[in-house]
């Protein structure tokens, strides 16, 4: 019996998010970096400091419309997209 390749397309990261403010609800879009995490972002609304939230790699993990770079890609980048 003959098995059929498997071909396995890596699709590339998409390289920006829109993160939503939890304490004013208004929403920006920013660039996300590829090859790290980005642990602190400052809502450009209101000021509030965002950290990510507890078993969250990172700010766009918890509060952004699409997971970081490492995450999407499942690549390993060492203390990121890991949870």
């Amino acid at each position: 019996m003959e098995q059929a390749d498997t071909i396995i397309k890596e699709t590339a990261p998409h390289p920006s998010g829109t993160i939503t403010c939890p304490a004013c609800g208004q929403a920006s879009s920013d660039t996300m970096p590829t090859d790290a995490c980005r642990y602190v972002y400052t809502c450009p609304h209101c000021a509030t400091r965002l950290r990510p939230r507890a078993g969250d790699c990172c700010v766009f993990c918890s509060y952004g419309d699409v997971p970081c770079p490492p995450k999407q890609g499942e690549r390993t980048v060492p203390g990121c997209g890991q949870s």
